[in-house]
């Protein structure tokens, strides 16, 4: 099943498409922009000592895919029908990564609002939901895959060592918004930014609460610009994703003049135009933190 990428939305309009596959009974989901085709199984070489995780390797039109088992990466019992299993082929944080699935049902449309961030009973750090979205009355989870990723490979995700690489780095007064649904990536931001001397952060669970945050400091009758000195923002966040937030910001005549870079694992040829459209004054792919400090000096420094 190819995956048509002619219809990728509109830049800014708060909408995703979502491929909906199944663990057992229950329905997950996965933004359709990571997803590059979805195949039926094919043999798997199995790797000694592997992430349990990690079922092997898999070649795929000449290139070797490693194929995670997202039942175990769950905790869920594994297929009860494997003959009718799938794989989805996704490529983000400038990796492809097979994701073995029990099957693939439809894709839905919906608009991050939608879209429920999970209560902090059920999430918790160790939680791989990032979202939930009732569709047909039904639940639907959208999974945090680059969570699923980094768990198995640590390396793979933000990393405070690239920041040590940059050399001594001065104190900075500097405040920054921080739009990032991840609990996980909220901390590994707040203590890379930190040691990059950035220590102003405030951190917002999604774009309509960073945007709200914005506002009130325009309606204190403040200049953003004294409060605030950039804004950064992931793509994928329920409520309101980053590039309906970056669209927002420059479509107000008072915070236009703040700069926003988008900090997401979507960033790809494919999109960049995507953040190009709605205003944004530079995007880089996680998980190149130091790019992004490098960036942020640039802008604001």
């Amino acid at each position: 099943m190819e995956i048509n990428k002619g219809i990728l939305l509109e830049s800014g309009t708060n909408e995703l498409e979502m491929v909906e596959f199944s663990i057992g009974q229950n329905k997950f989901g996965i933004n359709v922009i990571k997803v590059k085709e979805i195949i039926n199984p094919v043999a798997i070489t199995q790797i000694p000592h592997a992430h349990q995780n990690v079922e092997g390797i898999i070649e795929l039109r000449g290139e070797v895919l490693p194929v995670v088992n997202v039942a175990a990466a769950l905790g869920f019992p594994p297929s009860a029908n494997p003959e009718l299993d799938k794989f989805i082929v996704a490529e983000f944080n400038k990796q492809k990564v097979v994701f073995h699935v029990h099957s693939v049902t439809q894709i839905h449309r919906i608009s991050w609002d939608q879209i429920e961030k999970p209560s902090d009973m059920y999430q918790g750090t160790d939680s791989q939901v990032i979202g939930v979205v009732k569709i047909n009355s039904e639940m639907v989870l959208l999974l945090d895959f680059e969570k699923i990723v980094v768990e198995i490979n640590p390396d793979s995700g933000i990393n405070v060592g690239q920041i040590k690489k940059l050399g001594k780095r001065e104190r900075s007064s500097k405040k920054l918004v921080v739009a990032e649904d991840s609990p996980l990536l909220r901390k590994l931001l707040s203590d890379t930014l930190g040691e990059a001397g950035y220590e102003q952060v405030e951190f917002f669970e999604n774009g309509r609460d960073a945007l709200s945050y914005l506002e009130s400091v325009i309606e204190a009758g403040k200049d953003v610009a004294d409060v605030v000195q950039l804004v950064i923002t992931d793509i994928e966040m329920p409520q309101m994703d980053g590039h309906h937030l970056t669209k927002r910001i420059k479509d107000d005549s008072q915070l236009a003049k703040l700069p926003v870079i988008i900090f997401s694992s979507l960033i790809t040829d494919d999109l960049r135009h995507k953040g190009q459209m709605v205003g944004a004054d530079g995007q880089v792919s996680k998980p190149e933190i130091a790019e992004l400090v490098l960036l942020i000096d640039e802008l604001i420094l």
